[in-house]
């Protein structure tokens, strides 16, 4: 009877999960693939919403200064970012950050809550850069990173083996991760062939290191929970859970990109030109 009603909640979840998804993909999608003002939008509401979980999670009340001001932080790194001042809106983001450390007295809250300004900023303006570098590299970002949830998950239930690190994430595999590296790498380099574009090995090479990327942000989301005694960010998405349990890995993926192309000599206002793939 009991594994009845196992199997039932369990099919059930996963209905949700596919009603949520087959509602939210396309219109994500049609946001991103519009560009502009609507996928700038998106983006203040995807950071809003990251900050608003990150800080119920670690225990910060969302009355607070640090989350005021850390939730008008958002806006204004987006809105600065959209109107070409992508200087001064990383220059928000630090100063939002220090400052909600600063009034939470300095504790180790308000250390968890200055994180999750730094994170959160750092993810909105990401994405906002990876989307001005053209519909070609930003789907080949969400492809990367999408390709790598599902094959790692599906290439661990038909494998299984040994645990990838039991303490933080105990059904994740070694089998799993590998396996959504490998088949995330082949779908960013078939993204990059169907696009035409140039260097086909590096973009295979920026896939493996993305799809490793977008692995460790779904682990470290995956700690932070545990160190907080919490099984999903928020309750916001029907079957999926939060924002947060959502967007984890692309958000990190999108930092990892910038921040390659920032060292290979990008701009702060075209960091993905330094990665020189066109």
């Amino acid at each position: 009877m009991a594994q009845s009603e196992n199997t039932s909640k369990k099919l059930s979840d996963l209905g949700l999960r596919l009603l949520s998804a087959v509602i939210l993909g396309p219109l994500v999608l049609l946001i991103t693939y519009y560009g502009g003002a609507p996928y700038a939008l998106l983006v203040v509401v995807a950071a809003v919403l990251f900050l608003w979980e990150w800080l119920s999670i670690t225990g910060t009340s969302q009355l607070s200064a640090p989350s005021v001001i850390g939730h008008g932080a958002m806006v204004a790194v987006v809105v600065l970012d959209y109107s070409g001042l992508p200087e001064a809106a990383l220059a928000v983001v630090v100063l939002a950050a220090l400052a909600a450390y600063a009034f939470s007295g300095f504790s180790r809250a308000g250390r968890w809550s200055a994180i999750g300004v730094l994170f959160s900023g750092l993810s909105a303006f990401a994405l906002l850069a990876v989307r001005e570098e053209g519909l070609l590299f930003t789907f080949f970002v969400l492809l990367v990173v999408w390709a790598t949830d599902i094959f790692a998950y599906f290439t661990g239930r038909a494998i299984g083996g040994p645990k990838l690190w039991t303490r933080v994430s105990p059904k994740k595999t070694w089998s799993g991760a590998i396996g959504g590296l490998l088949l995330a790498t082949v779908c960013g380099a078939g993204v990059a062939y169907a696009g035409e574009a140039d260097s086909l090995w590096l973009w295979a090479l920026l896939a493996a290191g993305l799809s490793i990327v977008s692995q460790g942000g779904d682990l470290m989301e995956s700690a932070v929970k545990r160190r907080f005694s919490v099984k999903d960010s928020s309750r916001l998405i029907p079957g999926h859970g939060g924002i947060m349990d959502r967007i984890d890995g692309l958000v990190t993926a999108a930092i990892f990109a910038v921040l390659i192309g920032l060292i290979s000599g990008g701009s702060l206002a075209d960091p993905i030109a330094g990665l020189g793939l066109n």
